[in-house]
């Protein structure tokens, strides 16, 4: 899939296959950062299932005690197979793309016509017993923000809990406006009209030990609950305590960060846990990421990225992990 939120059309770069890290080198990586306080990790993307014998990664990552959750993020298209080995293997739960329910948008959004095998990934997902199962959707104006309702008529049929996420203008998203974005405003009002009083759910204190996850949730008359993602209106950077290792071994504290830190290096040079676990620990205790924030402040703001700049491969969503 070439979806276009994440990268652009024509010109993007892949990474060179000799850097991309090896199983063992991901498993030693958990293994540090859960040294330093990391109980959860999620497999994302690009798309994760492409990697050959993904299974295999997951049971590797499932022997590190200290995670209390592993979960995945995927297009969907290859799940319906994948589904049960990664269950098998230790994989907590999932979370599938679907910005569309008709196929025909999917194919103008991410030139695939794999809508079917999307479908058919998320009903596999909830028989191999991933739980929960969410969907993501990118909501773009004039595209699919006249799907609010039937999306949430799906996922409760189905079972599962959708999250309407405001289009970002990050890594190759390149034809990003402002214009463009469905706020979390517009979405309850538009939630509203349709199903009546939408009550909020109040997010984990910020004395709670557990993660703060980025949606705030919300729950309909007849009790169903959905997630919005306000990164654009209503960012949360004051709460944020993620961050993304690409499959290079380039960790960013920030999803707007202009540069990362190459754990690749200290890694495969010989350098033991404990130095690379000091890194890490320097580098998190000193951030002062606030790109969202900083973001939302501009008067003019477009693309993080123009089409001419947005070839380096760490700056793409698909590969920085959207």
């Amino acid at each position: 899939m070439r979806c276009l939120y994440c990268m652009p059309d024509a010109e993007y770069t892949w990474l060179p296959h000799e850097s991309i890290l090896t199983f063992e080198e991901i498993a030693r990586l958990v293994r540090v950062f859960a040294g330093v306080g990391v109980t959860d990790v999620r497999l994302t993307g690009g798309e994760p299932l492409l990697r050959r014998d993904l299974p295999s990664l997951v049971a590797l990552l499932r022997r590190e005690r200290r995670l209390t959750d592993l979960s995945l993020t995927t297009n969907g298209i290859l799940l319906s197979e994948a589904a049960a080995p990664l269950r098998q293997a230790g994989l907590d739960r999932v979370t599938v793309s679907l910005d569309t329910l008709r196929p025909e948008r999917l194919v103008r959004l991410a030139r695939s016509a794999r809508h079917r095998d999307i479908l058919a990934g998320i009903a596999a997902a909830r028989r191999a017993g991933l739980d929960p199962v969410k969907i993501n959707t990118v909501l773009v104006r004039g595209f699919n923000d006249d799907e609010l309702e039937d999306l949430i008529a799906f996922a409760r049929a189905e079972g599962v809990e959708v999250r309407f996420i405001e289009y970002m203008d990050v890594g190759g998203a390149t034809r990003w406006t402002a214009d463009d974005v469905v706020t979390r405003q517009e979405i309850l009002e538009v939630l509203s009209r349709s199903f009546g009083t939408i009550v909020s759910l109040e997010r984990a204190s910020e004395d709670d030990d557990r993660s703060r996850p980025p949606a705030d949730r919300f729950r309909l008359p007849d009790g169903y609950t959905f997630g919005v993602i306000a990164s654009v209106t209503a960012p949360f950077c004051d709460g944020c305590d993620r961050s993304r290792l690409t499959a290079d071994g380039t960790w960013f504290t920030c999803l707007y960060a202009e540069e990362g830190v190459n754990l690749r290096e200290p890694l495969r040079s010989g350098a033991p846990d404990e130095e690379i676990a000091a890194l890490i620990s320097d580098v998190w205790r000193g951030r002062a990421d606030r790109g969202a924030e900083e973001r939302r402040g501009l008067v003019e703001r477009s693309a993080l990225y123009q089409i001419a700049g947005a070839g380096g491969p760490h700056r793409e969503m698909h590969t920085r992990g959207g």
